[in-house]
């Protein structure tokens, strides 16, 4: 991706807005960027996704979305490399994984807000953020011994919107949790001491 374009924001900018044209693809090379959405309705914000380096968005721009449906917010300094669509389509006919690579992308993020969903349904609040810390260690973690160290770890704002929750919320989980010697944290990283155990904090085991 050296050769392409790369921008750089300052913490606080959009990268794009609902209902903008849909005509490129970004991959994050350093920082934060939320996904969310403005609900017509309600005016209410639905954060989608937190994301960090290495990830990809915007990639319905390729599968022919004409005009956003939601926005990107930078949470930090960040940059990004930004491929026209016509540009990501002539890499996908000459690198096939490509294809795979996109499709991949688009299928776990159906599902994690399929997942998210069910869960603002079926569970309580409590729950909902221990499922995120689970999932957080799922797929942002790194395996240190027996335990999980996640980096650039979310503040309790982020995961409270994450999860629908409060703040308040959040940080009575978290306290429990590490009261519990299931897990530690500070501002910037969460270190798992035992992901079973925190698994079975969603079961209520």
């Amino acid at each position: 991706m050296d050769a392409h374009p790369h921008k750089h924001y300052a913490k606080g900018e959009y990268i794009y807005l609902q209902e903008d044209e849909s005509d490129k693809i970004f991959f994050l090379t350093e920082g934060r960027v939320k996904i969310g959405a403005i609900d017509a309705d309600s005016g209410r914000e639905i954060t989608k996704a937190i994301l960090s380096k290495g990830e990809v968005f915007g990639e319905l721009a390729v599968m022919g979305e004409i005009k956003r449906r939601d926005f990107a917010y930078t949470m930090e300094p960040t940059t990004v490399c930004v491929l026209s669509v016509e540009d990501m389509q002539s890499l996908m006919r000459e690198r096939t994984g490509l294809n795979m690579f996109l499709m991949r992308i688009i299928s776990a993020r159906v599902l994690e807000l399929e997942q998210r969903l069910t869960s603002l349904v079926f569970k309580d609040s409590r729950t909902r953020v221990v499922e995120c810390l689970y999932h957080l260690g799922q797929t942002k973690g790194r395996v240190i011994g027996f335990e999980v160290l996640v980096n650039n770890f979310l503040n309790q704002e982020e995961i409270a919107q994450l999860t629908a929750t409060s703040r308040q919320t959040v940080n009575t989980a978290l306290n429990d949790l590490r009261d519990k010697k299931i897990l530690k944290f500070d501002r910037r990283r969460m270190l798992i001491h035992d992901m079973e155990r925190l698994k079975g904090e969603i079961r209520g085991v």
